[in-house]
């Protein structure tokens, strides 16, 4: 599925991963490829990113790798959407 990450100041990544786990306001919940179409806001927590993930040098002190296939994103609240395998994730 494609993965976008928007932030008031930048698009920080966009590109194809394998799913996603996001911290919702009734618990954290992930997405994988021919997810139903969902719009969510998001609480303060991590966001699990799974599948390899080529980020810009610029931005990459935002993200913080596990493994080779997971990344980890700290929000303080946003909004996600997903919808025809293209997950957009609004991130403060």
């Amino acid at each position: 599925m494609h993965l976008e990450i928007v932030s008031p100041e930048a698009t920080l990544f966009s590109g194809e991963v394998d799913s996603v786990i996001v911290p919702g306001t009734s618990g954290s919940f992930q997405m994988l490829n021919n997810h139903a179409p969902i719009v969510s806001i998001l609480k303060e927590g991590t966001v699990i990113i799974s599948g390899k993930m080529d980020v810009d040098d610029i931005v990459q002190n935002k993200f913080n790798k596990q493994d080779n296939n997971t990344t980890l994103f700290e929000i303080s609240s946003g909004t996600v959407e997903m919808k025809n395998n293209k997950l957009i994730l609004l991130a403060d």
